[in-house]
């Protein structure tokens, strides 16, 4: 039975652990309201640097596309993703962020008179600029120092230009390093988002079960506990385990997910813990006798 056939077996609306970054789907933890209010402050002070970060999947870049949704219109914004390389590549970077198009031809120079000349027209026109950073942490020292160099636009009592970066737990620790001494003065807002504990992954998988259609019930506390310790608390690691354990459920007609579904997930190799952390295998449907995907 394929993962998209499980939820007419169990009644979903859709599959209620998708991989994909969902704000319909964010369960509120308190850390995450913490982070979310963060962010909120960082808009409203119009703060020039904020900062937040957490391990892989713990839901940053899904605090982000619900911060989005709450932005008004007199805000321009840029998303970058994964952006590398040095200062030409950062500009650039930005530039197709906010839909400028440079050239390969364009200097330095040239680029960041570019931006400037967007950044102050913006303004003119009552408009602000944001600049979201999503895994910052791979800009490196060198490039954060020139994203500080970008917010010395800003004049006067109005911040024309706002950077937010959320990254994985090393971007705090590349932004405390001795070099990087003014950019982190300049960080206004700083907050961290942990893993789960036992309690809270209990909520976040009835919540989700339940905002499908599900009673909640559907996988047992037995098994939510043995899935806390295999994912260790990480939300994104969480919904592979509860969607692989539902695909399994299904094609035995179990119409509860049990601790012997998710051992038969460990058995096969599907799913195994490190001593780094977790880690999710994907066999293929011939190796296992079931569909993974």
């Amino acid at each position: 039975m394929s993962a998209d056939l499980y939820c007419e077996f169990f009644g979903f609306s859709e599959r209620p652990f998708t991989l994909s970054p969902d704000p319909d789907m964010l369960f509120w933890t308190r850390d995450h309201k913490r982070a979310y209010s963060i962010l909120e402050y960082g808009l409203m002070t119009r703060a020039p640097l904020t900062v937040v970060t957490g391990e892989v999947g713990t839901g940053k870049t899904t605090l982000v596309q619900a911060l989005l949704r709450s932005i008004e219109d007199d805000v321009v914004i840029g998303l970058i993703s994964n952006a590398q390389g040095g200062r030409d590549d950062l500009l650039r970077w930005v530039l197709n962020a906010l839909d400028l198009a440079p050239t390969a031809q364009q200097t330095y120079v040239e680029l960041f008179q570019q931006f400037q000349d967007f950044v102050i027209n913006s303004y003119a026109e009552g408009k602000r600029v944001i600049l979201i950073f999503d895994e910052a942490q791979n800009l490196g020292a060198e490039t954060l120092e020139e994203l500080r160099m970008l917010t010395n636009i800003n004049s006067g009592k109005d911040e024309l230009l706002q950077l937010i970066l959320v990254g994985q737990p090393e971007l705090r620790t590349i932004i405390m390093q001795p070099e990087l001494s003014q950019f982190a003065q300049r960080v206004t807002s700083t907050y961290h988002l942990n893993p789960l504990d036992r309690k809270t992954t209990h909520a976040y998988i009835q919540h989700r079960l339940k905002a499908v259609g599900g009673t909640g019930d559907e996988i047992s506390r037995d098994a939510i506990d043995m899935i806390c310790d295999k994912s260790s608390g990480i939300p994104r690691v969480i919904n592979k385990i509860c969607d692989l354990a539902l695909v399994y459920a299904s094609g035995e007609e179990h119409k509860v997910v049990s601790v012997e579904t998710i051992s038969e997930l460990v058995r096969d190799g599907v799913i195994m813990q490190t001593f780094t952390g977790p880690l999710i295998l994907f066999k293929h449907a011939q190796d296992t006798g079931k569909a993974a995907e």
